[in-house]
């Protein structure tokens, strides 16, 4: 008879045990068909990086994208625009850095997000205006802590 107080799975009907099996193939999928390296990395880094209680701020705008190209322009700096809700964030990215501003004016604390250690924190003055010297590479997104709200940004490619 089958005791249900204890964590052991029940026999199956031929005789053996099912949780036995599970953990052997467990064993063998992690020696024959392993999860890749890289991609574990990632997946941690993923997980490192969730704010359950944000709000996402929604690309409305892109100029790569949106904007009209100029003939002979060279070097154009690539302005973005998110929303959530009544927050808005404009940014200028450059080769330099990248600066921007909250609306409504407010004061807050930015990260530029690309990796679990790599958050470079930057503070929005009194008019919600914000800059920063070290320009993202690869992916990014931006991180704002308004009072007590928390907003994320979609993750972009620089």
């Amino acid at each position: 008879m089958y005791d249900d107080t204890t964590d052991e799975e029940p026999p199956g009907d031929d005789g053996f045990d099912i949780g036995l099996l599970e953990e052997e193939l467990r064993q063998a999928a992690a020696i024959l068909d392993p999860v890749p390296a890289e991609l574990r990395r990632l997946a941690v880094e993923a997980f490192a990086l969730h704010d359950l209680d944000a709000r996402i701020a929604e690309l409305t705008f892109d100029s790569v994208e949106d904007a009209i190209a100029v003939r002979g322009a060279v070097d154009v700096p690539r302005m973005l625009t998110f929303r959530a809700g009544e927050v808005t964030v404009d940014v200028e990215l450059t080769a330099q850095g990248l600066m921007g501003q909250v609306l409504p004016p407010q004061q807050a604390r930015i990260e530029v997000l690309g990796g679990p250690q790599t958050a470079m924190p930057v503070v929005a003055d009194d008019m919600g205006r914000f800059t920063s010297e070290a320009p993202p590479s690869g992916p990014f997104a931006l991180r704002l802590r308004t009072g007590g709200e928390v907003v994320v940004t979609e993750w972009l490619r620089a």
